[in-house]
């Protein structure tokens, strides 16, 4: 059974300045729905904790850096927020916030700071006092998928225990796989791919399976990255340790998700873009 959750958010952002000079770009909003129906726009990683608590899990570790003490100053109950917006007669917005906190109530958090960002695979690494020798899940901080029934998570969950994985993680079919980790594997089952390669943003991209940053590992996913050395910009990639996995013999697995999923990844301003036009026709749209 799962019970942790790393989620890495100490990236810099740089290619969303100057808006994420003084915010955390993981603040940045994208399209949502309140209670009673109205739309309104929530920061993409409180998204990805709303989906990952509503999957069952409760134990959460964020990795944060430098500038991005918002992210943990909006994890904290502000109940005097939601009276004034009950004062204001905003009740959706007020419920919508309440139930937020209610979760964060229900959930033990811990906060690791990356003093430099060293790379994705170094800020998972940081996570190991608290994961200790228990598989977890993974979750970028920046990056979500929707979908009509938001389980994705459950599916990735599923995998992971049904095969006996010691790492499993989701896929998608892309246009422009070089800005991506990208695999190669032999399909064993309907969505299911046994993984036989793994390369992170490759100049000449074998397939157009796109890693999403979204997995479940066994614990030796650690000496992985302790093993993995830094490669361009001196930082440690997660992809690199996954292939190290299967370098040894491990069993490795992707979870290909079909054209009913959408993933919102607002890396730079184009993809921040599209999330902000897929979150509102996705989620917005549905509900009028």
């Amino acid at each position: 059974m799962i019970r942790k959750v790393v989620i890495p958010a100490a990236g810099l952002g740089t290619r969303l300045f100057p808006a994420t000079k003084e915010q955390p770009k993981e603040m940045l909003p994208i399209f949502s729905v309140t209670a009673d129906g109205s739309i309104s726009v929530k920061p993409v990683v409180q998204m990805v904790f709303e989906q990952v608590y509503n999957a069952g899990l409760r134990e959460f570790c964020y990795i944060v850096g430098r500038g991005k003490r918002g992210i943990e100053d909006h994890f904290t109950p502000d109940d005097k927020c939601i009276r004034t917006l009950e004062g204001m007669g905003k009740n959706g917005q007020a419920t919508d916030l309440e139930g937020f906190y209610e979760k964060l109530e229900t959930s033990n958090i811990m906060w690791v700071n990356q003093p430099e960002p060293k790379g994705f695979g170094n800020a998972v690494l940081m996570a190991q006092p608290f994961v200790q020798n228990e598989p977890c899940l993974v979750h970028a901080g920046d990056s979500v998928i929707i979908s009509k029934d938001m389980d994705y998570i459950k599916k990735l969950l599923n995998v992971y225990e049904r095969f006996k994985a010691d790492a499993a993680f989701i896929v998608l079919e892309i246009e422009n796989p070089r800005q991506y980790g990208i695999i190669e594997g032999d399909e064993v089952e309907d969505g299911v791919l046994k993984v036989k390669t793994a390369v992170e943003k490759p100049d000449k991209p074998p397939t157009n399976l796109a890693i999403m940053a979204m997995y479940v590992f066994h614990p030796i996913i650690f000496k992985a990255l302790e093993a993995t050395q830094a490669g361009k910009n001196q930082e440690v990639q997660l992809t690199d340790a996954i292939q190290k996995l299967i370098d040894w013999g491990l069993n490795v697995y992707a979870v290909k998700l079909d054209k009913s999923y959408a993933h919102l990844d607002i890396g730079s301003p184009e993809r921040y873009w599209d999330a902000l036009s897929l979150s509102y026709n996705r989620l917005c749209r549905r509900s009028k």
